[in-house]
């Protein structure tokens, strides 16, 4: 496999968070704490069962996010943040606070609704 040569900071921040919906990932495991699968799933709405597996196998190999299996019955298994996943949501909370901060003006050029922020 050839290496990937990148050619600024963002070409390589976007290697590891590009997508839709691992930001989120990020913020949910941020916000809630350990998650098992189902409560990261009903945390992230529109999110499909087999994009959010194949989303946490890339976040886990690119160290991301931990995985722990608790070996019981029934199987238990809990997603947390990573030192260097938190890191990476701290790189990003600038752009989340941007976002808030401009959401009208980008749900009125995209066209869609601003939901309210839940508390």
């Amino acid at each position: 496999m050839k290496k990937r040569t990148f050619t600024c900071g963002f070409d390589a921040a976007l290697a590891v968070v590009g997508g839709k919906w691992k930001m989120l990932i990020l913020w949910a495991l941020h916000s809630d704490g350990p998650l098992r699968f189902g409560q990261l799933r009903r945390a992230i709405d529109g999110i499909s069962e087999r994009v959010l597996i194949s989303q946490l196998k890339e976040m886990e190999a690119s160290q991301l996010v931990h995985r722990e299996e608790f070996h019981q019955v029934p199987p238990k298994v809990e997603y947390s943040l990573t030192e260097f996943g938190s890191s990476l949501l701290d790189a990003l909370m600038p752009l989340g606070d941007w976002g808030s901060a401009n959401m009208e003006r980008i749900a009125s050029r995209l066209g869609t609704a601003r939901s309210e922020p839940e508390t």
